[in-house]
């Protein structure tokens, strides 16, 4: 009787571990590492290849460039005049109303004495 349940123990453990599917998660692990875009290096020291300083001399020195400069460079004098002028007319807005107020003060005194 001992024998026939050893048996029958050993058979179901046998059965069991033989019945299970490998795990296919490290296989799809590996197939979606794969990267669906080229990723071929391009050589900065072959034939044709510019350094990046030298892109960067060739677009400072453009026309195109130095234009731009210059119309920022007269867009921030254009800045620099127009907050001036406002600044100007403001501080001669206040004159004004203090003037305004210590006449209006001075009225009152009067009509007050």
């Amino acid at each position: 009787m001992k024998n026939f349940i050893f048996g029958i123990v050993c058979l179901s453990i046998t059965g069991l571990s033989c019945s299970k599917k490998p795990d296919n998660s490290a296989v799809a692990a590996v197939d979606e590492s794969r990267a669906t875009y080229d990723t071929t290096a391009i050589d900065s020291f072959s034939a044709g290849a510019t350094s990046v300083d030298v892109m960067r001399q060739i677009r400072m020195s453009s026309q195109r460039y130095q234009d731009s400069v210059k119309a920022a460079v007269k867009l921030q004098e254009q800045e620099k005049k127009i907050t001036e002028e406002l600044e100007k007319e403001n501080k001669k807005k206040a004159e004004e109303e203090k003037k305004k107020s210590s006449e209006n003060n001075k009225d009152k005194e009067q009509k007050n004495q």
